[in-house]
């Protein structure tokens, strides 16, 4: 092996390694941008409106011979 291509190998690994950052920098940055568009969509659903007042007995029980 010959002093260039230890160069070249060098040079390989070193860009290889910067661009692997750069992908989790962006991965990172989608996920941020996915969490607060999500937060935001949770946050503009209107409040649910109160369930009306059923007899106690409904859904006590379930019918698994149907």
């Amino acid at each position: 092996m010959d002093v260039g291509s230890i160069a070249q190998l060098s040079t390989t690994m070193a860009e290889t390694g910067t661009r692997q950052a750069v992908g989790m920098a962006v991965l990172k940055k989608a996920q941020d941008i996915q969490s607060s568009t999500a937060t935001a969509l949770i946050e503009a659903l209107p409040p649910v409106p109160a369930a009306p007042s059923l007899p106690s007995h409904l859904g006590n029980r379930i019918n698994t011979t149907a």
